[in-house]
């Protein structure tokens, strides 16, 4: 399976997005390895990759956590309890990929 993290330009949340997907795949006992980093850099791009925000989670071509916003070159939020952050926790992005199978 091909797994994607798409970012903007200068995304803060970029590095420790990555480390987390690749903790996360390797815990799941899935190719860590095999994340691709994608930077989408216009709203072109981002509108035909219907990217939600970055990081952007991505398996087999589809979003992880699928929102309901309009695709935008943004920042994206994730619910963390009660509350929002940059990235998702461990917890739900682990369920987001036992999800696929």
């Amino acid at each position: 399976m091909d797994f994607e993290l798409r970012t903007i330009p200068g995304c803060p949340n970029s590095g420790p997005a990555l480390e987390l997907f690749h903790e996360i795949l390797a815990a799941e006992g899935r190719d860590s390895e095999s994340v691709t980093v994608h930077e989408v850099a216009s709203e072109r791009e981002a509108m035909e990759l219907r990217f939600c925000g970055s990081p952007s989670f991505i398996a087999a071509g589809r979003d992880l956590f699928p929102a309901g916003s309009a695709p935008a070159l943004s920042c994206r939020l994730y619910r963390t309890g009660l509350s929002a952050a940059g990235l998702p926790s461990s917890e739900s992005l682990r369920n987001a990929l036992r999800a696929l199978d």
